[in-house]
């Protein structure tokens, strides 16, 4: 996929190359779903190319796809890169990934680090993502590697979560943060992985989307617009009847119906985070409450495994509570 957006990222990457003095291992973090990995293969790249051309490289961080570098990659024949991430299950259903990256990945990259570059005076790593390196030993060999990486050798961790991983390889890693993407980002995105969607299906994925391509891209696969638009609803009208709030429970209590209800539990507190937004006074207040308890109890109904029909009546009607006023007087 073509890198969209992140420009303060790639100038700061761009900046450290051509400064002479490249740190031999970045962190990128950010929020999941923004483009991390994208950018780190991008990244990854172009440090691979300016290698090989210093300095006569195009201004911007990712390659035209028809540059030599970049087509190598894209055929997975590139000698000097190698990129670690969860491998299928041996045993498991078709696309079943494994739970973590092993510690015999992290060693098999012996041979690459031992032996001198081929192609570029760089050998890069992308890691996707360190988080699901598997604790201790897959995490414990990575780090003898970054405290004494072979020359010329880069490592582009991607992370989710850096406070969850050794403060010893945090350590060693100079951080570059990705944000959440802006509309105009968003759309592009959007539209060349969408090229079939209309506009007012691009507008409402990139409301769903909150500045995560890959969230957007999940409730299009999972054709989440009714969804949406009926907790849109219950949120502008409220639910005096608990109808809509019915309907909403018997669509997603199914076990079929696990992967659309995984995401209404993520999208909720979305809903109302938007709505408190616009609000002021009591009305604010009613939406903060809200959100705090749609936090609570879809964080729960993850880690407890609650009923889905109770979970989707009770979460509806946190949403319901957002009808009302300018003052905050509920129809809900």
């Amino acid at each position: 996929m073509p890198l969209f957006g992140h420009a303060a990222a790639a100038d700061a990457l761009l900046a450290a190359m051509s400064s002479g003095a490249l740190h031999h291992a970045w962190l990128i973090t950010g929020p999941p779903g923004i483009g991390k990995a994208t950018f780190a293969r991008a990244a990854a790249a172009r440090l691979l190319a300016e290698g090989v051309e210093p300095g006569v490289l195009p201004p911007r961080l990712a390659l035209p796809a028809q540059h030599r570098t970049a087509a190598l990659l894209a055929a997975g024949a590139h000698p000097d890169y190698r990129e670690l991430r969860r491998l299928p299950k041996k045993d498991g259903k078709d696309g079943e990934l494994a739970r973590s990256i092993t510690i015999d990945q992290v060693r098999g990259l012996a041979p690459f680090l031992g032996t001198m570059a081929s192609m570029s005076s760089r050998r890069v790593i992308v890691i996707d993502s360190a988080d699901e390196l598997e604790r201790p030993g897959a995490s414990n060999a990575l780090l003898k590697s970054l405290e004494e990486p072979p020359a010329g050798t880069i490592f582009l961790l991607v992370s989710h979560a850096p406070g969850r991983l050794l403060p010893t390889i945090r350590s060693r890693c100079r951080v570059l943060r990705l944000e959440p993407l802006g509309d105009e980002a968003m759309r592009s995105v959007l539209n060349a992985a969408l090229p079939e969607a209309n506009a007012d299906e691009i507008d409402a994925l990139i409301r769903a989307g909150d500045g995560s391509p890959g969230r957007a891209l999940r409730y299009a696969e999972l054709q989440l617009r009714e969804i949406d638009d009926a907790l849109h609803a219950i949120a502008r009208d409220g639910d005096p009847t608990t109808a809509r709030r019915a309907k909403l429970a018997k669509s997603l209590a199914p076990k079929a119906a696990q992967p659309r209800y995984e995401a209404f539990l993520d999208r909720v507190p979305g809903i109302i985070a938007q709505a408190a937004r616009g609000r002021h006074g009591p009305a604010l207040h009613v939406a903060l409450d809200a959100y705090a308890r749609a936090r609570d109890v879809a964080g729960a109904a993850r880690g407890l495994s609650l009923d889905a029909g109770g979970t989707v009546l009770e979460l509806a009607g946190l949403v319901a509570r957002l009808a009302g006023d300018a003052h905050g007087a509920t129809r809900g």
